[in-house]
């Protein structure tokens, strides 16, 4: 489990660059549900990096 936002961010972003990385085979093999698959996948991912409020509140001082 991350000790930080930062550190879980940063393993969401390996997660997303993973993905592309599958994708761009994914695409030479023109493999549609592959595609269809990562998108998904991309959009849960993108949900919890971007989400509103942040995990941690930065106003808190606790």
């Amino acid at each position: 489990m991350p000790i930080n936002e930062k550190e879980y961010n940063g393993n969401l972003l390996d997660q997303i660059s993973i993905l592309e990385r599958i994708e761009r085979v994914a695409k030479q093999a023109d493999c549609q549900a592959v595609l269809d698959e990562i998108n998904f996948e991309k959009k849960q991912i993108e949900r919890k990096l971007y989400q509103t409020p942040p995990i941690i509140d930065h106003n808190d001082n606790n």
